[in-house]
């Protein structure tokens, strides 16, 4: 992991963080023992990136598994179901419009809030009025409108998550980038686990506009976590921009906030591999994931089933699993964690074709989710602490989102494709191939193991130091 310095505020707010920023090197995180490594996750800080992770969260499976669902029961095709993951593109395309949230002050709210919570307070209440009119759509009736619905609320889903990633890397220090992940993961598998368990609960009870009104109601917790959140110190003002016409400051800005994250991305070794590696790590995983719950109905598990066995117990699993990953990034590095994590992740896959050979078995289902959910946040926490550890720091907000948006290609558009698969070839057959399609992502992964990692410049002039991963 890089031995840059994130924000020089981590080691006043964090008691830790003097021994933390000692600890940067592989063998003195082991030595440190599990006890400090654990100890981590008391500071105050990733209370608060635990909450926001809640809103990033539930409004992601509104649009993905809950909706699949509700679209299964109400007797949609599968191709169809398929394709409506389609309506997540925006989380692969956030980076085109990540230098205006990055870079552009919002009239009052900035001054007042700062950069960071004036653009999140903003965002915060219209995505609760999407995820509302999500509700009140039948889907069957106006399938098109249920769609542009869903594709509002990935939008500004998005364009949130842009805002709280750049607050999670800008507030840490580099050793505590695993803990960081874990923790909005913690609190990102909160808000899936109102979103699915939670939303399927309320809609046995109230119906489905009663359940995605009760989703909208919950955005408050990560609104109200943002009011009583002080902005991250160290954030860069607002340069003045350059004295000319209009054309020319709109030039400057553009080669400020647009062009400057980019090249400087493009410029690194390697490049090219880094970006085909944060596409396809995920790939087979998400691909699998996609038509979890189409298995389910087909199989015959009731929505109460789904929810007590399946999204609970994984719920605790997943937790379980974050906090591993984030450990195993702190004592290892974080290039070992993800292959360690990336290798469970692909023989979880394997446990849905013993859910399909075991049809409609509560034991066998808890064992598939547990198994999946363990291994899958494992991989996550490794994986958000990667890409975290990519950006630099006068290009967080960008930098992270073009990042985080190559890695939601795999989950949307590469996956967008399950249903048409699975009706094609089979269950089993499917999941089969969603476990073979997990190998490219490691094979790139032990590519890059080889390679050094070109580390940031620290604050006061430090010269780099090439480290290796």
């Amino acid at each position: 992991m890089s031995k840059r310095r994130i924000g020089v505020v981590g080691a006043e707010a964090n008691p830790l963080a003097p021994q933390a920023a000692a600890l940067s090197s592989t063998a003195a995180r082991l030595s440190a023992g599990w006890l400090f490594s654990v100890a981590l996750y008391r500071d105050r800080r990733l209370l608060a990136i635990l909450l926001m992770g809640f809103s990033s969260g539930l409004p992601l499976v509104l649009t993905a598994g809950t909706l699949s669902f509700r679209l299964a029961e109400a007797g949609v095709s599968l191709t169809a179901i398929g394709l409506f993951a389609l309506v997540g593109l925006s989380y692969s395309l956030k980076f085109l419009w990540s230098p205006a949230i990055d870079r552009l002050p919002l009239p009052f709210l900035t001054a007042r809030f700062g950069r960071r919570r004036g653009w999140a307070l903003l965002i915060q209440p219209l995505l609760a009025l999407a995820i509302l009119s999500l509700g009140l759509i039948d889907p069957v009736s106006a399938p098109g409108l249920t769609a542009l619905a869903a594709v509002l609320v990935a939008f500004l889903s998005a364009s949130q998550d842009i805002v709280i990633d750049a607050y999670r890397i800008e507030l840490l220090l580099p050793q505590e980038q695993g803990a960081g992940a874990a923790a909005t993961q913690w609190g990102y598998r909160f808000g899936m686990l109102a979103a699915s368990a939670g939303a399927l609960y309320a809609a046995h009870w109230g119906g489905w506009r009663f359940s995605y009104a009760l989703m909208a109601g919950l955005m408050s917790v990560g609104f109200f976590a943002v009011l009583a959140t002080r902005e991250p110190f160290g954030i860069r003002g607002f340069e003045p921009l350059q004295v000319g016409s209009a054309w020319a400051r709109l030039a400057d800005w553009l080669q400020r906030a647009v062009a400057a994250p980019f090249g400087d991305f493009r410029r690194r070794p390697a490049a090219l591999a880094i970006l085909a590696f944060i596409v396809l790590y995920k790939y087979g995983d998400a691909l699998a994931g996609t038509m979890s719950s189409p298995l389910y109905v087909a199989i015959g598990f009731s929505k109460i089933e789904v929810a007590n066995i399946g999204k609970l117990y994984g719920f605790f699993a997943s937790l379980l699993g974050l906090a591993l990953g984030g450990i195993l990034v702190f004592r290892l590095d974080v290039m070992r964690a993800l292959l360690l994590c990336g290798a469970l992740q692909t023989l979880s896959n394997l446990m849905y074709v013993l859910q399909f050979e075991a049809g409609r078995n509560l034991g066998t289902l808890a064992l598939t989710i547990g198994v999946e959910n363990l291994t899958g946040a494992m991989g996550s926490a490794a994986f958000v602490a990667y890409l975290s550890g990519l950006c630099r720091l006068q290009f967080t907000a960008t930098q992270y989102a073009l990042l985080s948006s190559l890695a939601a290609v795999g989950r949307t558009i590469l996956s967008s494709s399950g249903g048409a698969l699975a009706a094609s070839v089979g269950w089993a057959p499917f999941f089969l191939l969603s476990t073979a399609l997990c190998l490219p992502g490691l094979i790139l992964l032990l590519f890059l193991m080889r390679l050094p990692y070109e580390a940031e410049p620290a604050p006061g002039g430090e010269p780099p130091t090439a480290t290796k991963s």
